[in-house]
């Protein structure tokens, strides 16, 4: 018989398969493996240094990469906060792996020795995969048929034998991270001008070009995009700065550097951003604005007039956090 021939789910006292089971995990995350919530599993020094980290809790899905287990994946939790011993250096430096892996002697191919209880396994373990590269971002690098997904990476100095935060690289990912991209537009009715003059930000080209954003509650980061189209430049040559905020959060400067003259001329600028979201900001509402400062090394003017477009492309992001909450 071609098929495994009990499908999920069948009545009448029929039996169903593990490898089904795992197709239905595989599918519900949509064929990726990662942690669950952002904050999950996250791989911390313990408050006194030792030699030893704890794994927090949380779940995620792990694909089975045994022998026959395509389109199959487990899925784990973490109750409780996992100790997990980090030996010493000698003499060179070392790099751990810190691994969630799946140990299923049943499944076929697998190695694993079996559980002393059957019920109760265990089958998962937080392992520690001790000598890797510096580089190594993943298990797929030192062991390719694991099922097990990377938590972090500990760069341990040598003669060491205490593990401390600086020391861990955090490596999760989201099996299902969530995105909510919203844009927003504003066309000035009128001239707004802002002269040289003072070295100092000023909140402009301020309304309509001012938004207040609600965040999301999972959201851990946020990419910002404001476009400018015909910004205006008069009388002279402007070097000048833009910058989004974000509540009280100020985004990189992007310079304004023009050397035309006198002439009367229109340009498009781009403020780009990517921001974390502390947890005092999800689930808040935070006002989006511009600031620009005008330098006083150039005479040149800005404005805005209504031959000008303002675009504000946000989205947020849920990606692994590593905030202590």
């Amino acid at each position: 018989m071609a098929w495994d021939s009990v499908p999920w789910f069948t009545e009448g006292g029929a039996e169903h398969s593990s490898e089904v089971a795992r197709l239905l995990a595989y599918a519900a995350f949509g064929g990726a493996e990662g942690v669950v919530g952002s904050a999950d599993l996250q791989v911390k020094a313990l408050g006194t240094p030792a030699a030893a980290v704890q794994v927090r809790t949380g779940a995620c899905a792990i694909i089975n990469r045994a022998q026959g287990g395509a389109y199959q994946a487990y899925a784990a939790r973490l109750p409780v906060a996992d100790q997990v011993p980090i030996a010493a250096t000698g003499v060179s430096a070392r790099s751990d792996l810190i691994v969630a892996r799946i140990e299923n002697p049943y499944s076929y191919g697998e190695t694993w020795p079996n559980p002393s209880d059957p019920k109760v396994g265990p089958y998962v373990y937080t392992r520690v995969i001790s000598g890797v590269p510096k580089t190594t971002t993943n298990v797929r690098q030192v062991r390719g048929s694991d099922s097990a997904i990377a938590l972090a990476r500990i760069d341990i100095p040598a003669n060491t034998t205490s593990v401390t935060q600086a020391m861990i690289k955090d490596l999760r990912t989201m099996v299902a991270p969530r995105r909510d991209r919203r844009l927003y537009t504003a066309f000035p009715s009128t001239l707004s001008t802002l002269t040289y003059s003072d070295n100092k930000w000023h909140n402009w080209p301020g309304e309509p070009a001012k938004w207040d954003i609600d965040v999301p509650e999972w959201a851990t980061r946020l990419k910002i995009v404001t476009t400018i189209a015909g910004l205006r430049m008069t009388k002279s040559n402007i070097y000048a700065s833009m910058q989004n905020v974000f509540g009280t959060i100020h985004g990189q400067n992007t310079v304004i550097d023009d050397n035309t003259g006198t002439p009367t001329r229109r340009q498009t600028v781009v403020i780009a951003d990517n921001m974390n979201i502390s947890s005092s900001l999800r689930g808040t509402t935070q006002r989006l604005y511009l600031q620009t400062y005008m330098s006083k090394i150039e005479s040149g003017d800005l404005s805005v007039d209504g031959s000008t477009s303002i675009v504000a492309d946000l989205e947020f992001v849920e990606a692994p956090d590593e905030e202590e909450i």
